[in-house]
């Protein structure tokens, strides 16, 4: 590959961020890259099977840091390919949180009013729909039913997933075999390349720097598709905007690495980072008292034993997303599946010393697996995760070849953090525990430290540049051209599964992006359709992207003609 090639727009990584404004960018006449680090998987290459090499180790990335560990999507598409497709949009309350700097950490120009059009245009786009209880698994169904004894409301989840098409089979983290997940798979990213964008998997982007006419220029090494550990090439690409979206714990690293060539980063980039206060029990229910309570049977004659069929969250309780509670006492609570392994080994069983995650204890607990139930708690946190110095090369130092590395992340929870997740465990237990149901446990922080699959905030928006690396339009603060769209630009907790705020983030960035591209000599337009065509949610952001479109760019011009946005 020539080390001269050029494209208008380079976007790094696949996801939500990513895709979203990749699929604009080249329907608005833009020249666009997408370099994704993992592989590029269909339908059919999902495997239902846990061995070395299947898509699970593939598409999957699991990276311990020092207090906390990270789990997200390794593959063309991103999170969406191994998420559990809960899409929920943020509370109100959310947006306001001052968390420990002491004033509201969203950027003045975002609320929840003000991203409810982006809400909608993504929602239209996958499409996002509710479930009805005719829809959830019998997990969800014992955990509405727990949660109504306890005198909780319960509510199935909004979901990117067509329950048409779904089968339960519960392998959704190894990504869907069926096409029932709306993945980036089936939208955003095909459309992107019906419009001329161009997706290299196995490409993993290292650092940027400036060229000699003001571009930047994208170092990237090209991945052995069956050893992660292993490069096989490196190249360049000059592209007059560059968007981040490698996921909260990648792009903080591209950053710091790029400081050298590129100049001093934002105080934030690496800082501030967020695990989304997230906490995962697991109960292990008593089916006898199940039936009891509840009256619950199977058609096979079992009461419940099915914690393995389903699909991930698709009940939720939402009692304690209550704007007038005092910060970190507010969380949602889910049910939850997570495959054997990384739950198996977590889950802690009740031993005469206290809790423990392994011994002859543990044995029985996992001889009863059928009869789990996980419930996960958002809560939220204080933002205390901060990046080292990032790793030669990639997210982590690889100890595999595919899926496990150790990071530089280091997660110290605070008083206030430590607070919530004891709130939440305590209202879990409640609930599962009441009239003997079932015996609730948190997964053990000893062996991985704090753990999350919805990372978040390092490298966020926000009005005060000493707490934020991006402004309210995504652009790196001293850095004009360079946008992060990922997770790392949510400024912190959320209290519930982050894709769709993420997702309307991307689609609020779009056009400002389009505007410095424009700035930069692009020829490109805002305005396209849904990637399905749609157009009811572009009517209704149209004057929010006017607004974005017209406001005056570093050198002061105003550029008032964004192309169709009606």
């Amino acid at each position: 590959m020539s080390s001269t090639e050029r494209t208008d727009v380079l976007v790094i990584g696949s996801g939500f961020g990513g895709a979203v404004t990749a699929y604009h960018l080249a329907a608005g006449g833009a020249k666009v890259v997408v370099l994704e680090r993992g592989p590029w998987l269909t339908g059919e290459e999902f495997d239902h099977d846990f061995k070395l090499g299947s898509s699970y180790t593939r598409v999957f990335d699991f990276v311990v840091g020092d207090g906390m560990s990270l789990l997200g999507g390794n593959c063309v598409g991103g999170g969406s390919v191994v998420y559990f497709a809960a899409m929920p949009r943020a509370p109100r309350f959310a947006f306001e949180r001052h968390g420990g700097i002491g004033r509201r950490m969203w950027p003045a120009a975002i609320s929840r009013d003000t991203l409810d059009p982006w809400y909608d245009r993504v929602s239209e786009a996958l499409p996002v729909t509710r479930q009805t209880w005719d829809d959830v698994s019998y997990a969800a169904g014992l955990f509405g039913a727990a949660c109504s004894h306890a005198g909780r409301t319960a509510n199935p989840v909004p979901v990117a997933i067509d329950t048409a098409l779904c089968t339960n089979c519960n392998w959704m983290m190894a990504g869907c075999r069926f096409d029932a997940k709306r993945s980036l798979l089936l939208n955003y990213l095909p459309a992107a390349v019906a419009h001329g964008a161009e997706i290299r998997p196995l490409h993993e982007v290292q650092r940027l720097s400036r060229t000699d006419d003001g571009d930047y220029r994208v170092h990237y090494d090209t991945i052995d598709a069956e050893d992660y550990r292993i490069s096989t090439g490196s190249g360049t690409i000059d592209a007059r905007i560059v968007v981040l979206a490698a996921g909260a714990g990648a792009t903080p690293m591209i950053l710091q690495r790029s400081e050298a060539t590129l100049g001093p980063m934002p105080h934030a980039v690496g800082r501030y980072f967020s695990g989304n206060g997230e906490r995962l029990n697991t109960a292990v229910v008593d089916e006898e008292r199940a039936h009891e309570l509840f009256g619950l049977s199977r058609p096979d004659g079992r009461v419940y034993a099915a914690n393995q069929i389903g699909r991930g969250p698709a009940v939720a309780s939402w009692d304690d997303l209550d704007g007038t509670k005092p910060e970190y006492s507010r969380f949602s609570l889910e049910q939850l599946y997570f495959p054997p392994g990384l739950g198996t080994i977590l889950a802690q069983t009740p031993d005469p010393t206290g809790a423990t995650w392994f011994g002859p204890r543990k044995k029985e607990l996992l001889r009863r697996w059928p009869s789990w139930l996980t419930i996960f708690a958002m809560t939220e946190d204080d933002n205390e995760g901060v990046f080292g110095p990032p790793p030669p090369t990639g997210n982590a130092y690889r100890i595999s070849q595919q899926m496990l590395g150790r990071g530089t992340l280091s997660y110290r929870p605070t008083a206030n953090t430590l607070r919530g997740w004891a709130a939440s465990d305590a209202e879990i237990k409640r609930i599962m525990e009441r009239d003997g149901l079932s015996t609730v446990l948190p997964w053990t922080n000893d062996v991985v430290g704090a753990y999350t699959v919805h990372p978040l905030a390092s490298c966020r928006l926000g009005d005060d540049p000493a707490t934020s690396a991006l402004d309210d339009r995504h652009e790196l603060r001293g850095h004009p051209g360079v946008f992060v769209t990922d997770g790392s630009a949510v400024p912190g907790a959320l209290t519930v599964n982050p894709a769709l705020t993420i997702a309307a983030l991307a689609e609020r960035a779009v056009p400002g992006i389009v505007r410095a591209a424009r700035e930069r000599g692009v020829a490109v337009t805002y305005g396209a359709p849904g990637p399905g065509g749609e157009t009811s949610g572009r009517a209704a952001t149209a004057r929010a992207a006017a607004t974005l479109f017209e406001r005056p760019g570093h050198d002061g011009r105003v550029i008032t003609s964004p192309g169709e946005t009606g």
